[in-house]
């Protein structure tokens, strides 16, 4: 639109409620995965949890009727209501949801609720193999399929219905742009609840195109397997987070952490190239471009009582003419986290490449990390391995 003084506004940001910027844990890239679902007819429900924006193909079609992004069933002509049960990337005490019906505006679901409960192994295994999802390979292998009666009275077993209310019964919006992304706040209870799996149900079908889902992960640390080895101590699926940065112009500094491998520049930090760069370049004996200035990021580490680092993983993986000349990565204490101390110094990166080190013990156990890098640029990943100091 134009100003009075002729000049350009650009059109306001969507304001996000605080909950969005907690670790979302429901997307395939966080290992968000579908259990189970009782329709996959037009669009199957792992489409859902893609992590990608949804698209719309006006002309394509499958056997089954009108290619959708998202997760869609077929018009229900029998008693219920259709339902699917979603695997989290980590335990995890929810904080809030968003449910994108974008494009989905004459089939969307007009009514949802979700539910939170938890499967252990044997549960989930039983679930799997029973009714297993054909996702290997071929992620449309479940359109135009549908439980019958007999799989969804073993899946009844489980008891999902009786799983903890997160979001009751609640009104959707149909997938315009105004109204298709829909922020739902999950209320602390007396007792923290922390959930592995969702139960989604819709009311009576219809159409989803993404589902998010944000909170705290809160891993076992109890558990025997985290004393014995070396842990990702920084993976958002071990309760590390991004607590602060300086820029994030083309992609977030949470994406470093997330658990999988970074699929393009997109998909890892990136700043924008900073202005008071000198107009030559120059280069100390080290090989150290010499500019003022550098960006930053910080992490609160997921071991509650800190670790002891014994391995640092940075990946430059897809930048290729936009990565830092160099980074260095320091790391503050449980009891003194405005004090940064040294774990490795400044190291000179390059482009699309792995970089590992391993380090000696360090003062005090860490429980914050910043990394910096200079000037500017993008990084996919890094790994922060170290031992928990519980016994």
């Amino acid at each position: 639109m134009q100003g009075s003084d002729n000049t350009y506004a650009p059109p306001a940001l969507e304001q996000q409620p605080a909950f969005t910027e907690l670790t979302e844990v429901a997307s395939i890239g966080s290992n968000g995965s579908i259990l189970f679902a009782t329709d996959d007819f037009f669009a199957p429900a792992e489409w859902m949890l893609k992590d990608s924006e949804p698209v719309f193909r006006p002309d394509e079609y499958t056997p089954f009727g009108k290619w959708m992004d998202g997760w869609e069933t077929r018009r229900k002509r029998i008693p219920g209501h259709d339902w699917c049960v979603v695997q989290l990337g980590a335990p995890t005490e929810i904080a809030g949801i968003m449910v994108d019906t974008a494009y989905f505006t004459g089939n969307y679901a007009p009514r949802i609720s979700i539910q939170g409960g938890t499967l252990d192994d044997t549960m989930r295994c039983m679930l799997q193999t029973s009714i297993p999802r054909q996702v290997e390979g071929n992620s449309d292998a479940n359109i135009g399929t549908g439980r019958t009666k007999e799989e969804l009275g073993m899946v009844d077993l489980i008891g999902t219905e009786q799983w903890d209310v997160l979001l009751p019964r609640t009104e959707l919006k149909p997938g315009y742009a105004h109204t298709r992304r829909q922020y739902f706040n999950v209320p602390k209870g007396k007792q923290p609840m922390v959930v592995n799996h969702l139960r989604v149900n819709m009311f009576p079908d219809g159409g989803i195109a993404r589902l998010r889902v944000y909170g705290t992960v809160r891993p076992n640390w109890h558990d025997s397997l985290f004393a014995k080895r070396a842990i990702d101590m920084i993976g958002m699926l071990n309760g590390g987070r991004c607590t602060g940065f300086s820029n994030a112009h083309y992609g977030h500094p949470r994406n470093l952490i997330k658990p999988n491998t970074g699929v393009n520049m997109g998909d890892g930090w990136e700043t924008a190239r900073r202005l008071n760069r000198p107009p030559v370049l120059r280069v100390d004996a080290a090989g150290i471009l010499q500019v003022p200035g550098n960006e930053w990021a910080t992490f609160q580490l997921g071991a509650p009582d800190g670790c002891w680092v014994t391995r640092i993983y940075i990946d430059t993986r897809h930048f290729k003419g936009n990565y830092p000349d160099n980074a260095m990565i320091e790391y503050a204490s449980k009891d003194n986290p405005e004090v940064w101390m040294p774990l490795i110094e400044r190291k000179k990166l390059g482009p699309h490449c792995k970089y590992e080190c391993t380090l000696e013990p360090q003062e005090y156990a860490a429980s914050y990390v910043r990394i910096t890098i200079a000037p500017d640029g993008g990084l996919s990943r890094v790994r922060i391995f170290g031992m928990t100091t519980r016994d």
